[in-house]
């Protein structure tokens, strides 16, 4: 089984660092367990912890003001969250559920600023993960207010595409797509809307479904049709 010190290696903002400063940051968070469907973290609640996941998926969720639940991503292994309310110590800026049972490893707050300060190269692969973030949301924000329900669904397929798809040859495959109510929750639409966009992808060759696996057939392609 991998060592925790060996999966830090992995996670973008820790990658850069010398092996023995992953040792010490293994040693100084926690690791704990939650089931699917358990909350992590709630919005607005007090920040004190920086969340890396270490297996399984999570999604951060928002609620709208008439009451619905807004999924703004998933999250799975090597990704890391709750770091918004560490820099700026305000409350939580979203609700962080298990979709799947997964393991976190977690860093106080105290502890974490203590190795910004010590090592610069992880403010700057901090500030790298941001913008990327950043640019992604703001790629949402338009495909939501400007394309129809066919390209609503197929930004959401792009941002699942390049947060836990595995690219081979062009194909790009989601092993877990997530539920079609949560990929409405995503895309702003309805679970049927999600449903017969599916198939109408895959009935024009773009998609294959196999159970809760879809395939992007031509990566390059749908993302020249829909982005």
């Amino acid at each position: 089984m991998e060592s925790l010190s060996d999966f830090l290696l992995y996670v973008p903002i820790f990658s850069d660092l010398p092996k023995e400063t992953i040792e010490k940051i293994s040693q100084i968070g926690t690791r704990k367990k939650f089931v699917k469907d358990s909350v992590i973290l709630m919005e607005d609640e007090q920040g004190g912890a920086l969340f890396v996941i270490v297996s399984g998926k999570v999604k951060v969720t928002r609620t709208s003001s008439d009451g619905r639940e807004v999924i703004l991503t998933i999250l799975s292994d090597s990704d890391f969250f709750g770091e918004m309310a560490l820099l700026d110590g305000m409350t939580r800026s979203a609700t962080v559920i298990a979709t799947e049972d997964s393991e976190v490893f977690m860093i106080q707050r105290s502890e974490f600023l203590v190795l910004l300060k010590d090592h610069p190269e992880i403010s700057i692969a901090l500030l790298q993960e941001l913008t990327k973030r950043l640019r992604a949301a703001d790629m949402k924000i338009k495909s939501l207010s400007l394309k129809d329900a066919e390209g609503k669904v197929a930004t959401v397929l792009l941002q699942l595409a390049d947060d836990v798809g595995k690219i081979k040859q062009g194909v790009v495959e989601i092993e877990k797509l997530p539920l079609q109510q949560d990929l409405a929750n995503m895309a702003a639409t309805s679970r049927e809307t999600i449903s017969r966009t599916l198939h109408s992808f895959a009935k024009k060759g773009l998609v294959e479904l196999e159970g809760s696996k879809l395939r992007i057939l031509d990566y390059e392609k749908f993302k020249e049709l829909y982005h």
